[in-house]
């Protein structure tokens, strides 16, 4: 597409101000051709960014970008602000190394005004942002945009009971993506709503209010009247009862066209008047412009590269999900109290298949981790064995609710931590680099990390059928690096290893967890061949671990190496420190592990060698320590 208006030089919102009718659809239209060409491109979140591009340009035709602020929730529907403040010419890097984030980022451009990446948190930080304006005396508007998707986590519903209370002056735009406008509302509707969002008829609402309630108690019967008379109308026509943010003290608006650029912007210079909480209610469409994503939303929400004139295909790849989803399946039809619990991640935590064979044991309980897990804690003491299968980025959320209402209890429930380790383009809010370190503080809790597909399946099995109290298998995102499959077995291997009594002739030992057994492996390929010779211990149980029997395994070798895709501090590598040192050990430890969690977007092999967990970092580690010795 030829860019007419994206193309030109400096295009900032200021423009948009200026533009005609006909322009800004122009302009919408080419925001979408940018978007999909890019996204095929790169890879991204498709469905929900197509989704906002008119509410966008509604949002920067009427609010000033440089001083007014605007916080999208979660981050997935910001693709089109950033090419309108200034980042078009940069858009190409998407989720690139040394590139612009997918998510907004303040480190990124000051027109991002916080940090996001996880869900339902826009209205608190809209709220922050509101509150030290009126402390600072200033003026200006404060917009969260959240998706009716984010408005199931709990942390949205405080934010918003705390804006109702407060009466403080802000803007909460509801992109609500999963219903349409009913077409039997009809005319009527329509006049209504241009009515409601005239600036006489808010300007009048305000004023015949604010006279009522002088004249004291007769004043505000006559209020309750009105309002109930409101709702009854209301009621017939769109056929629901009163908004439940009214109940919770907003000033409530909708629901609109989010495609009617028109009205959408008359809409939001409507609201601008209130001097109080406004919920503006708008509905989109999922993957607009593009049918295929319209289609399937849930199949383009978050893409890899792919072409344009084909769509997303299916892929019988496997990969760490898929066999998780495989194996969750083979489980619960052997063991009917198996269940499976998802945190609308049904799709991308490899359930779809299980939520369809087993339907009565399955419950998606919307982004709300922290109600997962107490739940799960519910169903556990009722003598059911759930399954908790969650990304570890966001099982964070659910920390105080894993110790308290699983942990103490001792209670068995199985968290299946999707996305352990890195994450390739989402970047550092997506990575699960700490749930080694938060796990290991748990009590009674115990970890598996899984090298490979095999591997992934015994560790299932075990914590599903053989262990007692809490556990957690945590797998990384994509495909093994090893080809080993095979079928269940009684339980996980301690330990991948060289069957030895000791580990006398040789000059180091490696510790791995998970898939880095494979950077092990080759590092110690790397080393034989400088002269240096070592041997490689991968384990699956790394909470208890098995000093039993890694001391024997190493007994007899003065320098150990432990290496794990996760943070260091509170990881495993400081545990076996620990270890060894109370049990009198002569060897010296080393830790080779992530010291800094803020790795940015770039493919996962990438941030291994940034991070210094691929196989030549590792050995020229070991070898320089060696060397200093």
């Amino acid at each position: 597409m030829d860019y007419r208006i994206l193309g030109k030089k400096n295009l900032t919102p200021v423009a948009l101000k200026t533009m005609t009718e006909e322009e800004r659809v122009q302009l919408c239209s080419e925001l979408r051709d940018k978007i999909l060409n890019t996204v095929a491109s790169n890879g991204g979140h498709l469905a929900s960014n197509l989704g906002v591009v008119e509410l966008t340009v509604a949002l920067l035709s009427v609010f000033d970008y440089t001083r007014d602020k605007i916080v999208f929730d979660v981050g997935h529907q910001s693709y089109a602000y950033k090419i309108l403040t200034g980042r078009f010419d940069k858009f190409d890097t998407l989720r690139q190394k040394g590139g612009i984030s997918g998510f907004p980022r303040i480190s990124e451009s000051q027109y991002d005004r916080f940090d996001t990446g996880h869900s339902s948190t826009s209205i608190s930080a809209a709220l922050g942002m509101a509150r030290a304006r009126d402390l600072r005396k200033e003026d200006g508007y404060v917009v969260s945009v959240v998706g009716d998707g984010a408005l199931t986590g709990g942390l949205a519903y405080e934010a918003i009971n705390d804006a109702g209370h407060s009466k403080t002056r802000m803007l909460i735009i509801l992109n609500d993506n999963e219903m349409s406008i009913d077409r039997n509302v009809g005319g009527l509707s329509k006049y209504l709503s241009k009515l409601r969002y005239s600036s006489g008829y808010i300007s009048a609402k305000a004023t015949t209010e604010s006279f009522l309630r002088k004249l004291g108690f007769f004043g505000r019967g006559l209020i309750r009247i009105i309002i109930a008379i409101k709702d009854f109308f209301r009621f017939l026509i769109y056929r629901k009862k009163p908004s439940i943010f009214e109940d919770l003290g907003l000033v409530y608006y909708g629901p609109v066209d989010g495609h009617d650029l028109k009205n959408l912007i008359k809409a939001l210079d409507a609201v601008k008047d209130v001097k109080a909480p406004v919920l503006l209610h708008v509905v989109t469409k999922k993957g607009k412009g593009y049918g295929r994503a319209e289609s399937n939303p849930s199949d383009y929400h978050g893409v890899g590269p792919f072409d344009l004139a084909i769509g997303v295909g299916s892929s019988s790849k496997a990969s760490y999900t898929k066999v998780f989803g495989n194996t969750i399946c083979e489980l619960a039809a052997q063991n009917r109290n198996v269940i499976a619990i998802s945190a609308a991640m049904t799709q991308g935590t490899g359930l779809e298949d299980y939520s369809l064979k087993f339907p009565t044991r399955f419950f998606d309980c919307g982004i709300a981790e922290e109600h997962c897990v107490t739940m799960a804690g519910g169903l556990a003491v009722s003598g059911f064995t759930p399954v908790v299968a969650v990304y570890s980025s966001f099982l964070q959320r659910a920390y105080d609710e894993m110790i308290s209402d699983v942990c103490f209890m001792n209670s068995h429930v199985v968290f299946a931590i999707d996305r352990a380790g890195f994450v390739g383009n989402d970047g550092h809010t997506h990575h699960g680099l700490l749930d080694i370190s938060y796990l290991n503080s748990m009590v009674n809790m115990t970890v598996l990390s899984p090298r490979d597909y095999k591997d992934l399946r015994n560790c299932l099995d075990y914590a599903v059928n053989k262990c007692e109290g809490p556990v957690a298998v945590r797998y990384p995102r994509g495909c093994s690096p090893f080809e080993a499959t095979g079928p269940l077995y009684d339980a996980p291997a301690e330990c991948c290893l060289p069957h030895l009594s000791c580990g006398e002739g040789y000059d180091f030992a490696i510790v791995s967890v998970g898939r880095l057994a494979a950077e092990a492996d080759k590092a110690v390929e790397l080393l034989k061949e400088k002269g240096i010779k070592g041997i490689h211990i991968n384990l699956a149980l790394i909470k208890p671990i098995p000093f039993k029997e890694l001391i024997r395994m190493t007994n007899g070798i003065r320098n150990v190496f432990t290496l794990e895709e996760g943070i260091q501090s509170g990881g495993f590598g400081e545990a076996v420190i620990r270890g060894f040192g109370e049990r009198n050990c002569s060897c010296r430890v080393y830790n080779i592990a992530v010291r800094d969690p803020m790795v940015r977007a770039a493919s996962p092999a990438e941030q291994l060698k940034e991070a210094g967990l691929d196989a030549v970092s590792v050995a020229e580690k070991i070898c320089g320590t060696l060397g200093g010795l």
